[in-house]
């Protein structure tokens, strides 16, 4: 299970993605535009490559608001994919 404390803060977040992993799946957090807004861009992918060497069929996105909130939200979100890679 991810927590929240294992993931980086908004400040980080502007400047950097944040990549991890936790029982089979990967995971990446960035900043994204949608819709000319600053969102949060959440991926998952099974393992065991990296984000540049998955196919994109493989991957599956969400998007959280660019907050303290967003990234709970995305974590909450990380964590109910994650039956699918177990």
């Amino acid at each position: 299970m991810i927590e929240r404390k294992d993931v980086m803060p908004v400040n980080f977040l502007k400047k950097e993605n944040f990549t991890g992993s936790d029982t089979g799946m990967r995971y990446r957090m960035e900043k994204a535009s949608k819709e000319e807004e600053t969102v949060l861009k959440v991926t998952v992918w099974p393992e065991p490559y990296g984000y540049d060497a998955t196919p994109p069929e493989q991957k599956t996105s969400e998007y959280f608001p660019f907050t303290e909130e967003g990234i709970v939200s995305g974590v909450a979100w990380l964590n109910s994919r994650h039956e699918n890679f177990r």
